[in-house]
């Protein structure tokens, strides 16, 4: 997976926290895995035996994208409190209690990885978080998601 379709997964995967009881995260997690493993098994019973072996390569390479979505998904719902604090403080308002579900993961998801993730340059965590809101938000969330990260960015530094 790109890191583009990896964040996208774990946006889909922070998402459903909106649904669900803190005490049913894990189990959530567990089904999200287990829709994967299930996707991955499919696709490799059609392959032909010269392509199976491809197929145990590119294995390797999803349980490890799926231990950085899992790690990922964790990290940011062990900095909830303090992500959820950041975006109340900096976006003037606008309560998280008050936004659109889809905008504030994907703001969660940005927030994370500007404040906690040092791999990723600002600059990508509010692109990356822009076309996400492209994509499934509404026809404002981009801007809403770029000036509410802009805001949060132009505090941190």
């Amino acid at each position: 997976m790109t890191r583009r379709e990896i964040r996208e997964e774990i946006f889909k995967l922070l998402f459903t926290v909106e649904f669900h009881e803190e005490d049913e995260r894990e189990e959530q997690l567990a089904f999200f895995m287990e829709e994967e493993a299930e996707e991955e098994a499919e696709e490799v019973e059609m392959l032909s035996e010269e392509d199976y072996e491809l197929a145990k390569e590119e294995a390797k390479e999803i349980q490890a994208d799926k231990s950085y979505i899992e790690n990922k998904y964790n990290e940011v719902l062990a900095h909830l409190e303090e992500i959820d604090g950041t975006l109340n403080k900096k976006i003037d308002k606008w309560k998280t209690t008050r936004m659109p579900k889809v905008d504030l993961t994907i703001l969660r998801l940005a927030v994370y990885e500007i404040m906690f993730d040092e791999d990723i340059p600002n600059k990508v965590a509010i692109n990356e978080a822009v076309e996400l809101a492209k994509k499934y938000g509404s026809d404002k969330s981009g801007k809403f998601i770029n000036g509410a990260l802009s805001k949060v960015v132009a505090n941190e530094e």
